[in-house]
């Protein structure tokens, strides 16, 4: 099925470059890998090196790379994705993150804290939106 008819509403939600990363990147799994599971972690991992997930969208970061130690690690990894969080990002990256999202006590968290923090409230904001 093409990535125009999977797409996560997240995505749906995003700039239009994001959607074309996503899309190219899923378009090209399927051709490789087959539909499902395996062809979405990849788009997903193409748009996490330029994208991080805020709120209920994703935006763009102010430098490419590894969002976190799952992306820098690869498939063979064993440590775990951060659904998104630019985890890699400095502390005052991620307490600007908190600050949009309205997070409170942020400004006495832990970086480890900011991320846990950032994914829930993300995860929530995907559900309100979802309906």
């Amino acid at each position: 099925m093409p990535a125009s008819e999977e797409m996560p509403s997240t995505i749906a939600r995003s700039p239009q470059h994001a959607q074309e990363i996503w899309a190219k990147a899923h378009d090209a799994a399927v051709e490789t890998y087959g539909e499902g599971e395996r062809a979405h972690r990849t788009a997903f991992a193409a748009l996490k090196h330029s994208y991080e997930k805020v709120g209920d969208h994703w935006e763009e970061k102010a430098e490419p790379g590894p969002s976190d130690d799952k992306a820098a690690g690869g498939v063979g990894t064993r440590a775990h994705t951060q659904e998104g969080v630019n985890a890699n990002a400095p502390k005052t990256h991620l307490v600007d993150v908190a600050r949009k999202l309205e997070i409170r006590g942020r400004s006495t968290m832990t970086k480890d804290e900011l991320v846990e923090a950032i994914k829930k409230e993300n995860a929530k904001r995907t559900r309100a939106a979802a309906g």
